[in-house]
Order: C-alpha cells, then sequence, then structure tokens
C-alpha cells in the first residue's frame, strides 16, 4: 500500500508539474501577445517630443518640422515641449521620467553628447540610458557679427580680438551648445580670446547680436538671413570644412586662415531606452521615410539644412565619436562642470 500511495503521490506531482507549466506556457504566450498587439497599435495616443531648448532657432524648426512629418505617418498628434536650461539635462531628466513606450521622443544635439563632460554627477548615461534612432539635420554655423564691428573677412575678426583680448563678446545658445563650441574652437584655433555670453537658445543669442549687446555669434545663419539681407547682421564665413551647398558664395573659416577649423551642426532624435524593439523599428522607418520626403527637405533647407537619415547603429556612432573630438577642447577651453 505504502508503494502505491508513492506511486500515486509521484503522479500526481507530475500531473501538478505539468499542469504548472502548461499555465507558465499559458502566460508566457498571453504576454507576448499583448506586447504584439500594442506594439501593431503603436501609437495609440498623441506623443510628446521634448526639445532641450527654447523655441525659434534650427532645433525648434527642426523639431516642429519633424513632429508634422511623423505625424502623418503615425496617425497620432505630436506636440513639441520646449524645455530650455541645464545643458539639456533638464530636458533628459524629462525624457526618463517618462514611460519607455515610445511616446516621448527627443530631439538632442551638441549639448547632449557633451553633458558627461559638462555636468557634475550626471544623474543618467547618455549612451545607456537613452536609444538612438537617427540624426535628423546637419547645417553648417555662421560667423555672424553686427555692423558695428568693422569686420568683414575673417582675418578682420582676428586681428580686432589680438588687439581687444576678452572684449570682443560671442552669444551661443547656451552652455555646451554648438554655437558655444564653434566659439571655442576659434578662440584655440585662431589664438584670440573672444569673451562667451551663453543664451537660452540660438534665437536669444542671434538677437544679442543684433541688439549690440554682443558682437559675434557661431549660429545658423540662416535664421540670421533678413537681418544680413538689410543690413543690420553680416555673414562673414561658414563653420563647415568646405562651403556648404546651400550657401555657396560664402567662404568657410577654414579657407580664410583659421587652418582647421570645422563645426558642424546636427540634431538626432531619440527615445528611452528599453523601448520595445518593434516600437524602435517602426518609429526609426517612419523617421527615414519622413527626412526622404520632399516636404521635410525643403523645410530643412530654409534653415540651410540638409536631412541626415542614418541608421541607429550610425548614429550612436557618431554620438561616441562628437563626444571624442570635443573632448579636449572644453578641456583646452577651460569649461568647467556645471
Amino acid at each position: 500500500m505504502a508503494e502505491g500511495r508513492v506511486a500515486f503521490d509521484a503522479v500526481t506531482w507530475r500531473m501538478r508539474g505539468t499542469a504548472a507549466g502548461a499555465v507558465t506556457a499559458i502566460v508566457a504566450v498571453a504576454a507576448w501577445t499583448a506586447l504584439t498587439v500594442r506594439a501593431q497599435t503603436y501609437p495609440d495616443h498623441a506623443l510628446r517630443l521634448i526639445v532641450p531648448l527654447a523655441a525659434g532657432g534650427g532645433n525648434d524648426a527642426a523639431a516642429r518640422m519633424i513632429a508634422l512629418e511623423l505625424a502623418k505617418r503615425l496617425g497620432q498628434q505630436i506636440v513639441v515641449d520646449n524645455r530650455p536650461g541645464g545643458g539639456s539635462v533638464i530636458a533628459s531628466n524629462l525624457v526618463l521620467g517618462a514611460p519607455a513606450d515610445g511616446h516621448t521622443l527627443y530631439l538632442v544635439s551638441t549639448a547632449f553628447s557633451l553633458a558627461p563632460i559638462l555636468q557634475n554627477k550626471l544623474p543618467f548615461d547618455t549612451s545607456r540610458d537613452f536609444a538612438p534612432l537617427s540624426r535628423v539635420g546637419i547645417s553648417p554655423g555662421g560667423l555672424i557679427v553686427h555692423p558695428s564691428l568693422p569686420v568683414r573677412k575673417v582675418s578682420d575678426l582676428v586681428a580686432i580680438a589680438k588687439a581687444r583680448p576678452g572684449e570682443i563678446t560671442f552669444g551661443s545658445s547656451g552652455l555646451g551648445g554648438g554655437s558655444h563650441l564653434g566659439g571655442e574652437l576659434f578662440n584655440l584655433l585662431a589664438q584670440v580670446k573672444l569673451l562667451h555670453v551663453p543664451y537660452r537658445g540660438s534665437a536669444m543669442a542671434t538677437t544679442s547680436v543684433l541688439s549690440g549687446e554682443t558682437s559675434v555669434a557661431f549660429n545658423n545663419p540662416t535664421s540670421s538671413m533678413p537681418h544680413i539681407k538689410a543690413g543690420r547682421l553680416r555673414l562673414v564665413a561658414v563653420t563647415t570644412a568646405a562651403r556648404w551647398p546651400l550657401l555657396p558664395d560664402t567662404p568657410t573659416i577654414h579657407e580664410s586662415g583659421v587652418r582647421g577649423y570645422e563645426h558642424l551642426i546636427w540634431n538626432g532624435l531619440m527615445v528611452r531606452a528599453g523601448t520595445r524593439p518593434a516600437v524602435l523599428e517602426r518609429l526609426h522607418k517612419e523617421l527615414s521615410a519622413a527626412l526622404k520626403s520632399p516636404q521635410a527637405t525643403d523645410m530643412l533647407a530654409r534653415d540651410s539644412a540638409l536631412p541626415a537619415p542614418e541608421t541607429p547603429e550610425a548614429f550612436a556612432r557618431f554620438l561616441a565619436e562628437e563626444h571624442k573630438k570635443w573632448t579636449p577642447v572644453v578641456r583646452r577651453a577651460g569649461i568647467t562642470p556645471l
């Protein structure tokens, strides 16, 4: 009898184990099915596109273009949310505080890639906590001066800056932003000392030159073009290594005597790490299609920008290269972490 009971108990436990395994399998299948259905229905509500800069300027224009073109393809509204300040840390924390479901997008630029060296005790890891999708656009910076400054060539600015070290000011979109680094690279290679004045966005930096509050800026020149044509600002050169195809008559800083000068303004789209692969694939597919559309090309061209669709892997490599390129510039310029 004891042997029969043992045999019976063993069979019972095997049956229970089989039942438990079946339940586990059913739960796993149900979970997988739910994820698949959710991915297929993504997005199921409006999206938010966070921009770490103030409204106005090239990055904000690019964000609104992306919001418009992606919304057509995703079938949901995309709201642009400008959150300037803190060298992109405020915006980054906001993105990381949102669910990793692909409904919160993040437009990043140079300040984001340099946050690890410009911020003390950064509360996140830029390479681990965010998932890159693609660069959006690339454009030149423009060496823009106020007409009161007798500068018509790059060599004029170098001569004045050497004669008046620390007196000629340049405005930027903020500490560690592209226009800030453009000025610091100029300081280093031209062996001059322009004094940096940070603002909350490139539009405010341009306004500072327009009002005479600062003398120089290294911003995207297109937003200043009406003032340039009216004689209220002067475009001296562009910051790319070769002449920019959309501004072919404007010389580069490099060809104007500051050898080796090259600075490309860029922005790109990211989401939180942990976003489902199916959602990442959908976003990348629709973003690539949006950037190849005539509407996107035309809108970017208004800011002298070109579309730059690429794979997430290529964008990740670019971010690593940017960090490597600018780290020594930041250190030699003596930019201290916040």
